[in-house]
């Protein structure tokens, strides 16, 4: 299957001789694209298949007990959403989809510690969905701390600029179901409706449909395989905020089936900036004279506001 953007290896910035063409090509991708796939991560399939399989039998649990995950008081950044609760920002029509959310877990010496919202599991229901989903957030964390310090570099920032700015960060992991349903004929109503991310930065590993799709920049829909081994790399609003622009925050969608329809799962890695941290444009990203194009804004106030527009938190 041949991929549509641009593709880099992993390897190629953990070796020394080829981290400068890496960084280039990697940051040319995002700045032109705001997608790129990434082969030579080193997570290994069966991880990403063992937290697939457990979010299936959870999925597959009667909408009642589901639930009982559900926290909207939290503006719902960790367990259970239901099925039609979220839309698009400006869609008032709702994404065909349920998930479930994770975050990072701190240790009890974090400075961090009891800002960000608590993970809820269905322990008792599922004893192996915990460790299966943490093992796949924490090796996708890594990976993320690599690529925010190849994009550090690219910006001509200190290559910790960016992972510094993520350390601690309310970074969030939303598994997917995207079910079969009667409402693929309803009028604006699709998987994932055209939105750009929130965050700085998205993973999204191997789904097992394809589906996804880009808008380019001449406005024409670019689907994205699911080519099997690759990330998808993308950046989001919090990124094209701090960069003035530069690196941009890409619309996308995730189109119905056509055809034979099929459930699809997807696992989108959302990195987020300490919720203590202030979004402000990088100075590096002003050229002489050039103004910022937005104020500075806590990270939090941003991720709430924006949480209020798609659904998920009341107003």
């Amino acid at each position: 299957m041949e991929q549509t953007i641009p593709v880099v290896d992993l390897r190629h910035y953990r070796a020394p001789e080829t981290r400068a063409a890496f960084v280039a090509t990697f940051g040319d991708a995002l700045r032109d694209l705001g997608f790129v796939a990434l082969e030579g991560h080193g997570i290994a399939q069966r991880a990403f298949d063992a937290s697939y399989d457990a979010f299936r039998r959870f999925f597959a649990l009667p909408d009642t007990v589901k639930r009982r995950f559900e926290r909207p008081s939290e503006a719902r950044q960790r367990g259970y959403t239901s099925f039609g609760v979220e839309h698009a920002k400006d869609n008032p029509a709702p994404d065909l989809k349920e998930f479930f959310h994770i975050g990072r877990e701190l240790p009890p010496d974090h400075p961090h510690q009891g800002r960000l919202p608590r993970n809820v599991w269905p322990d008792e229901l599922l004893p192996e969905l915990r460790p299966a989903a943490m093992g796949v957030f924490e090796a996708l964390d890594e990976v993320a701390f690599l690529l925010l310090e190849a994009l550090s570099t690219y910006l001509g920032e200190a290559p910790r600029a960016l992972p510094e700015l993520a350390e601690g960060g309310n970074t969030v992991q939303r598994i997917i179901h995207y079910p079969v349903c009667e409402a693929f004929e309803r009028p604006g109503a699709m998987r994932a409706a055209q939105h750009e991310d929130i965050n700085l930065m998205t993973l999204l590993p191997p789904a097992d449909e394809s589906g996804l799709e880009i808008l380019t920049r001449a406005g024409q829909w670019l689907p994205i395989a699911a080519v099997p081994g690759q990330i998808i790399v993308d950046t989001g609003d919090m990124m094209k905020r701090i960069t003035n622009d530069r690196i941009p925050a890409t619309t996308h969608r995730v189109v119905n089936p056509t055809g034979e329809a099929r459930p699809r799962y997807s696992m989108p890695f959302f990195v987020h900036p300490r919720l203590d941290a202030t979004l402000a444009v990088l100075p590096s990203q002003l050229a002489p004279g050039e103004r910022p194009k937005y104020p500075p804004i806590s990270s939090e106030t941003f991720l709430l506001r924006r949480l209020e527009a798609i659904g998920v938190k009341p107003r």
